[in-house]
């Protein structure tokens, strides 16, 4: 049995809320207004003395692309939807009493190949659009005056990526105030060992002398619990030589630590102060925690000595209307719907993503893989006309690999070690698929080989040699080893099978296997040692049996948790559609199939489908997954939507997606489908019945057939009105972002599935539509107005508060012919 690797995390993350994504240093202020863009190059666009005619007020963070006009002509790949080139500008006034001090730009992420400019002066260059970066301004600062700072955005190749990307700043941007002696970015690097009871808490302090004489400074830490308590703390010295870095090292007990988990997310706080002669001159406030995990070949993942399943799903980074705009608001609501179905872990594929989302997953309770790439140094296809269809391109970010791409690795697992979410780090994905670009002699042979993708025509002996993975793979997990090896390094892996030929699968601590179940039990005897997990699988119940029936596969992760942009299907399809949940982040039939599979809590959901003339597969995987919902005779879906609409005694066939032993089904209070026993083999109960309208209702029973809930839908006349979802706080801060869910409900406030009724958003106040997103794959029109339709009788508004405390702000949401609803609230 291979031996049981035992990784112990201790995080931490910058509070409060408001600066959680500095670079762990100084003093930063986030500077996201008052800027303005201007979409194309411009000559000289540094220059501090531009006419700014033409440019246009914005607020970051900003995405240009989702603004875009969609059409048929640009890349499917990218959602339909264009790159460009772009700039950006701000006015920056920095205090004369700031004189002294240094003064740093950080960026949390740009999208993509940034140059930064200030009076017109370069400050550097970043091609990788998803990395956090920071440069030393102070060289060029007018210290009180007004100083320019310039970005040039070049997104032109915007077929550059398999999905949407979006350009522009789209995450935050902060100014950092700092004293010449001060932590470094990203210096503070804590980590505990536990024993039993006992714990010891490993400090990691990098701290920075940029003056030119030596300093001693001291270095002081607490620790406060979740409770409030202080429980250690202690001080060193040390003396960092002149325009030197100095690393210090230091620990403390702690007695009997909460250790977070799943279910309660226990976060400890650390307070670092660093002093010189008796004067605070730098400080860290981070959020901390305690846990214990357990990688195990034939046993699978424990955390904190619980073995467990890993029900994780794959994330990109976009948020339907919003594009790549990150807004920790949305984001939240997702990731706890995403728990609600009895998720515990993403993936961040494939790139890392805001600071914020691993805030919240430290919060929230969930495990997070952090992914850097989905390609090294050659480019993958791009699809152009249709996914997996047409002639591809092959633009990419492969081009600066060879000269950014270790730094970039560094600097995510630097920026990211401290999260207590992270439970492992990918170094790439499908960077082995077969022949895109790399090949093997062994493609010459047959798909018996465990290939469940087209293997692109067998060995290519012209294409890049496979062989080469291992030695990529090898130098990739030094670099994250020497940072951090707290953590197991991971990568998930396309071409099983050829990538079993050469040294890639071996430089792994833990092994992901996209879309090869099949190799599962093989696999595991050829190699006993290797850890396996499926790092990327599809949503149907084999998949999942062959994780949960096999003690020594550890998790899944579903492709996907989200509906995201891009890897489009032929117009009209903005995007791939196979989540749980929607773009609007309203969870899908699929997303209450996998609840039930996945959640200890007792549920049951119905949806309904006409056997012959109609269906209910709705994405690609609906298809690849089973040839669903057109005939009597096939296997019944995970993806009927709650519709109870249909010609009276049309044969209807009614799903239910349930983790009760046994189910019935009732029509206006009558039994209309016999008691049956869940269903092992397809995982749903289903009847097929006549339709009557009325009050369909489903009834959960235990093995003793005794009631445990109930689960109904109902029949709808036309829409009448707009009715909110879920009620909003009566006072929001200026900065929050507000959702505001409507559903279409008839004149008795039975909710209308089948409305397409468009919706008008007005605004009364200090506040900004960000964007009214419905969930809908094919409507590809405007998103950049106030009005939009409902999907599936829901739609979703995304308002930014501006204004100032006590201002109040309505919204009016009209319809033809439905009444309206109003919603108003003030500004904290």
């Amino acid at each position: 049995m291979k031996l049981i690797k035992r990784y112990v995390l201790f995080v931490m993350l910058a509070i409060p809320m408001a600066v959680i994504a500095q670079p762990g240093f100084g003093d930063a202020e986030k500077i996201s207004s008052d800027w303005v863009f201007r979409l194309g190059d411009i000559q000289d666009g540094a220059k501090t003395d531009l006419d700014l005619r033409g440019w246009r007020k914005v607020t970051l963070p900003h995405d240009w692309t989702v603004k875009q006009t969609l059409s048929p002509s640009l890349a499917s790949a990218t959602g339909y939807l264009p790159g460009g080139i772009g700039w950006y500008r701000k006015q920056l006034n920095v205090s004369a009493d700031k004189r002294g001090e240094k003064i740093y730009l950080y960026f949390e992420g740009v999208y993509n190949r940034s140059e930064v400019f200030v009076n017109g002066q370069s400050l550097g260059k970043r091609p990788n659009g998803y990395i956090s970066f920071m440069y030393d301004a102070t060289p060029y600062i007018k210290f009180g005056g007004e100083n320019v700072i310039a970005v040039r955005v070049d997104h032109s190749q915007d077929a550059d990526s398999r999905w949407y990307t979006g350009s522009g700043i789209y995450r935050d941007v902060w100014m950092v105030t700092a004293n010449p002696v001060h932590i470094d970015q990203w210096g503070v690097y804590v980590y505990p060992s536990l024993d039993g009871n006992k714990s010891k808490l490993n400090i990691q302090v990098d701290l920075n002398n940029e003056n030119v004489a030596s300093a001693n400074v001291s270095i002081a830490h607490e620790l406060i619990d979740p409770h409030g308590k202080i429980v250690a703390k202690k001080t060193t010295k040390s003396i960092i030589p002149a325009g030197q870095k100095q690393e210090v090292k230091l620990s403390f007990d702690v007695k009997n630590p909460q250790l977070w988990s799943l279910e309660n997310p226990q976060l400890y706080t650390l307070k670092t102060t660093v002093l010189q002669d008796g004067k605070r001159i730098d400080a860290s406030v981070v959020k901390t925690g305690f846990r214990t995990y357990t990688f195990d070949a034939n046993k699978g993942f424990a955390l904190n000595g619980e073995w467990m399943k890993v029900k994780g799903v794959c994330l990109h980074h976009d948020a339907g209307v919003l594009g790549a705009e990150v807004y920790p608001e949305v984001w939240k609501r997702r990731l706890l719907t995403l728990k609600s179905l009895g998720v515990n872990a993403i993936r961040t594929s494939h790139n890392p993503q805001a600071s914020s989302l691993y805030e919240l997953c430290d919060e929230l309770g969930l495990l997070v893989m952090n992914e850097a790439f989905d390609e090294w140094e050659f480019p993958k296809r791009k699809w152009l006309q249709g996914w997996n269809q047409g002639t591809p391109g092959f633009q990419g970010t492969y081009d600066f690999f060879e000269e950014w791409g270790e730094r970039d690795l560094a600097d995510m697992v630097k920026r990211d070690r401290n999260h207590i979410s992270i439970f492992a780090w990918s170094i790439g994905n499908e960077v082995d698929y077969p022949n895109d670009p790399y090949s093997h002699p062994v493609l010459a042979g047959s798909k018996e080989g465990g290939f469940t993708q087209p293997i692109f025509g067998g060995y290519k002996k012209d294409a890049p040699d496979a062989m080469r993975l291992g030695d990529i793979a090898k130098r990739l997990v030094a670099v994250v080893k020497k940072y951090d090896t707290s953590r197991p390094v991971t990568a998930g892996l396309a071409g099983v099978a050829m990538s079993n030929e050469t040294a890639y699968p071996e430089a792994l601590d833990i092994a992901g296997y996209n879309y090869t179940e099949s190799r599962y039990g093989s696999d595991h005897q050829r190699y006993p040692e290797r850890v396996i997990f499926g790092s990327e699988n599809r949503h149907d119940l084999g998949a999942w049996k062959a994780v949960k029936d096999n003690e020594h596969i550890f998790g899944q992760f579903l492709w996907t948790g989200i509906d995201y942009l891009g890897e489009s299907g032929r117009w009209p399809s903005r995007g791939f559609y196979s989540g749980l949940l929607d773009f609007a982040g309203f969870i899908k039939p699929r997303g209450y199939f996998r609840q039930a599979l996945w959640s200890e809590e007792p549920m049951a959901y119905l949806g309904t489908y006409p056997l012959q003339g109609g269906g209910a597969a709705t994405d690609v995987w609906s298809v690849l997954e089973a040839d669903q919902g057109q005939k009597k005779d096939q296997a019944p879906s995970m993806d009927a939507w709650p519709i109870w609409n249909y010609q009276a005694g049309q044969e209807i066939r009614v799903v239910c997606y349930t983790n009760a032993a046994h189910a019935r089904l009732e029509l206006n209070g009558k039994i209309v489908g016999e008691v049956k026993a869940y269903n092992e083999k397809e995982g749903i109960i289903y009847w097929d019945i006549p339709y009557e309208a009325g009050k369909l209702e489903v009834i959960g029973l235990n093995d003793q057939n005794n009631e445990i809930f109930r689960y109904s839908i109902q029949s709808s006349n036309r829409p009448h009105a707009l009715q909110l979802i879920n009620p909003i706080k009566t006072a929001v801060k200026t900065g929050d972002v507000v959702q505001i869910e409507l559903q279409v409900v008839d004149e008795a406030g039975v909710p209308v599935s089948l409305s397409d009724d468009e919706v008008v958003c007005q605004i009364s106040g200090a506040a900004r539509l960000l964007g009214m997103e419905a969930g809908n794959n094919s409507d590809m029109t405007d998103y950049t107005d106030n009005r939009q339709r409902v999907f599936q009788g829901k739609i979703i508004n995304y308002v930014q508060v501006r204004g100032n405390t006590g201002e109040k702000v309505s919204l009016r949401f009209n319809s033809t012919w439905l009444t309206p609803v109003e919603v108003a609230f003030t500004i904290e």
